[in-house]
This record gives C-alpha cells, sequence and structure tokens, in this order.
C-alpha cells in the first residue's frame, strides 16, 4: 500500500513519557505523522478534526472514547493501537462495527506490573517490610514478624494467566519455589510443562505462602478473595495485589488482618482509589498501601517500541501480536 498515515493523539505533554527516540524515529520512516497539537490528550472534538484520511491512530491514557461520531469521521481508519492495558474504556460497538482492528499495549505494560509483584514477593517472603519498620522503632529481631523467611521450598500462587500473570510466573522460574496458577480461562497445555501447577482457586489459597493477584477487575471476579477465601489462606501468608482492588472485599481483608497480624498484604491497588483517610489500610502495620504504581510511572517507553512493532506488523499484512476482538470484552479488564 501507499505509505500510511498514522494519527498521535496523546497530547504533547506525554511525548517525553510515552515515546523512545528510537520509537518516534522508526514512526516518521514508516509512516506520515500527524500530531495531535494539545497538550492534553485529544478530546472528542480533537480525534474528530485530527482522524479523517488516517489510516491509523496511537492512543493511551485520557484519550477520548471511539464514539460513533468520532468513527464516522475516521473515515479510513483501520488500526488503533493503545499505549496501555485495557482499551474497554474507549471502544464503542461502532468500532467493531466499522471492522477497525485494535491492539492495547498489555503485554508491554505487563513487564513493569509482573517485576513489581516479584518484588513484593520477594520481600514479603523475607518479611523486609515489617522487620526494618521494627528496627526504625529501636527494636531488632523483637518482632512478630520475626524469624525472616527464604523463597527455598515456598509456594507461590498466581491468580490470573493473562500477559502479567505469565510473565511472572516466567520470572519465578529461576528461583526454588513451587508456582501454582488458577485461572478459569487457561486450557491444558497453554503453559509449558513444568513451569506452574494448575489448580482451582481455594486450592491456590490453602497451599500458597504467597498469592499474588493479576486478574482482570470484571463482574465475574468481584469480590474473589471474600471473607470465606481470605480464611483459608496460612496464618503467616502474602498477600499481593497489583492487578484490580474489586478483587478484594476489603472489610474482610481489614477483619482478617486486624485478626491475624503475622497475615501480610501489599496492595498497589484499592477500592475506593485512594482509600478513605480513615481506613484501616493505612495505618495497620501488617499492610502497605502504594499508589497504584506498578505498571510504568516515570517512562512507558517500552510500550511506544511495542506499539510501533505492532504497527509495522499490521502495514506488513503480518498477524497483530495482540490484537482484540469483540468476542473477548466479557473477560477481559
Amino acid at each position: 500500500m501507499d505509505r500510511p498515515t498514522i494519527a498521535v493523539t496523546i497530547g504533547q505533554k506525554h511525548y517525553n513519557r510515552m515515546f523512545s527516540e528510537r520509537a518516534l524515529q522508526e514512526l516518521k520512516t514508516m509512516a506520515n505523522l500527524v500530531h495531535h497539537q494539545g497538550q492534553e490528550a485529544a478530546s472528542k472534538e480533537d480525534l474528530i478534526a485530527l482522524l479523517p484520511g488516517v489510516d491509523a491512530c496511537i492512543t493511551s491514557w485520557e484519550v477520548a472514547p471511539f464514539e460513533p461520531d468520532v468513527v464516522d469521521a475516521a473515515d479510513q481508519l483501520k488500526l488503533i493501537v493503545h499505549l496501555g492495558g485495557s482499551v474497554k474504556r474507549y471502544l464503542t460497538d461502532a468500532v467493531w462495527e466499522k471492522e477497525i482492528q485494535v491492539s492495547s499495549a498489555a503485554p508491554a505494560l505487563a513487564i513493569d506490573v509482573a517485576e513489581t509483584a516479584l518484588g513484593l514477593i520477594l520481600i514479603g517472603l523475607k518479611r523486609l517490610w515489617p522487620l526494618a519498620r521494627t528496627v526504625r522503632g529501636g527494636g531488632w529481631r523483637d518482632s512478630p514478624f520475626w524469624p525472616a523467611g527464604e523463597t527455598f521450598g515456598r509456594t507461590v500462587g498466581v491468580i490470573g494467566a493473562g500477559s502479567v500473570g505469565r510473565h511472572v510466573i516466567d520470572l519465578l522460574q529461576p528461583f526454588s519455589v513451587e508456582v501454582l496458577v488458577s485461572d478459569p480461562y487457561l486450557e491444558p497445555g497453554d503453559l509449558p510443562p513444568g513451569k506452574a501447577t494448575q489448580v482451582d482457586l481455594d486450592e491456590l489459597l490453602i497451599r500458597s505462602d504467597v498469592a499474588t493477584l493479576h486478574a482482570p477487575g470484571i463482574a465475574s471476579t468481584k469480590h474473589m478473595l471474600d471473607a470465606k477465601r481470605l480464611a483459608i489462606m496460612k496464618e503467616e501468608a502474602v498477600l499481593v495485589n497489583t492487578a484490580r482492588g474489586s478483587l478484594i472485599d476489603e472489610a474482610a481483608l481489614i477483619e482478617r488482618l486486624e485478626a491475624h497480624p503475622q497475615f501480610f498484604a501489599f496492595l498497589d491497588v484499592t477500592d475506593p482509589e485512594p482509600p478513605a483517610e480513615d481506613s484501616p489500610l493505612r495505618r495497620l502495620p501488617n499492610v502497605v498501601v502504594t499508589p497504584h504504581i506498578a505498571g510504568c510511572i516515570r517512562s512507558c517507553a517500552r510500550m511506544s517500541e511495542w506499539a510501533v512493532e505492532e504497527l509495522r506488523r499490521f502495514f506488513a499484512g503480518e498477524h497483530l501480536q495482540n490484537q482484540i476482538r469483540p468476542d473477548e470484552f466479557s473477560r477481559i479488564a
């Protein structure tokens, strides 16, 4: 085909964070670029003005949804590549009706989230956070979290085998841990032999020393960790959530944390977000809450390089790496 035209809709102030120099240069080599000139991400009106005659566009967080009048204006649009994880907020039926293809950079974002989860798994087993707090308070090993633990011989349960969950499983391979995985959509043979043992969620929670959440935040997963399931976890288990706050019944979790001081939780996401100023999650000694930082924050350039490769594949007639299809919407975040 002729040299394509690609629109970048993310807003000028986000370029340094979202694009590497290499990605921008490859885009310029590949296509004619049109840029939304505003500092903030494109609004609905901006998209309507920018997208006529465009073959593909790059979106990211805060770009306006592709409502029917936006899609009507995008008279030649064939592909949307999203620099982010979930695409649900941005798409309407009009996108599918016009047979516009959609891809998400979720696999690139997943790397950052998985690396954060691994770090929390390791420091959780070592009891690093509460033991350091004891030392800061003037103590030493006189802590209910003593003794510190090791990874050797422990069991780590991975809840959800999407992009993040699978990368967590890969990152755990060098460690001497047993890896369990629970995901209702995981088919036998989806994971290479020996990487993880597939079990149901209850068995995973009963057996795991650490349970790490990587399921999508959808209706069927709301409060999947309720009071009953939290109660079957080990007394000194570590719970890591870098997915969505809605996966955990927070009232039940607070009760568990208060009743079992050796149970520990790392929460990068909460429900609501941020937690209320008077929430016990802000003061309990056996929980750490961080401000939704597991994904990329300072630099998201990895996603731009992934997106450039996705665009190259599309215009070369190759299969996309992470095409999103309408029949998948019921089970993706």
